[in-house]
């Protein structure tokens, strides 16, 4: 889950990581970087407990399935804003290699659009088998 040295491991200009000091743009960049994507998670996340409550609170118990599905679903997506986090903290730095050479990692968001997808078709199907049972 967490890596052993990271701090070590990845350079930004010839620097470590846990020592670098970034410049006003990189700065900027970073900070843009935090309220795009783990802003957005949070707020997500946020919005499906707050949902949840409504439904927990207001509406009778055979509804209390349905919030809690709310619930668990905002808590998966958190976790994938702290996995997209962890993901996103690569992006700035270099790695060092085994072999001594410094090479820029790139990663896309791929895996974290996937993770967050087959949550959020799972919590669907699970909304509708819910709201099927519901009618019946």
């Amino acid at each position: 889950m967490f890596e052993h040295n990271a701090g070590d491991r990845y350079h930004l200009r010839l620097h470590r990581a846990r020592s670098v000091v970034l410049t006003p743009g990189e700065l900027v960049e970073v900070r843009a970087a935090q309220r795009t994507f783990e802003g957005a998670y949070v707020r997500t996340s946020l919005s499906q407990f707050s949902f949840a409550l409504v439904v927990l609170r207001i509406f009778t118990a055979e509804f209390y399935s349905i919030g809690a599905l709310f619930a668990v679903y905002g808590a998966g997506v958190l976790c994938t804003g702290w996995f997209r986090r962890q993901q996103g903290n690569k992006q700035f730095f270099s790695e060092l290699s085994d072999d001594g050479v410094h090479r820029k990692k790139f990663r896309t968001s791929g895996n974290v659009v996937f993770v967050l997808t087959a949550i959020s078709v799972a919590a669907y199907a699970v909304l509708l088998t819910l709201t099927l049972k519901l009618s019946a």
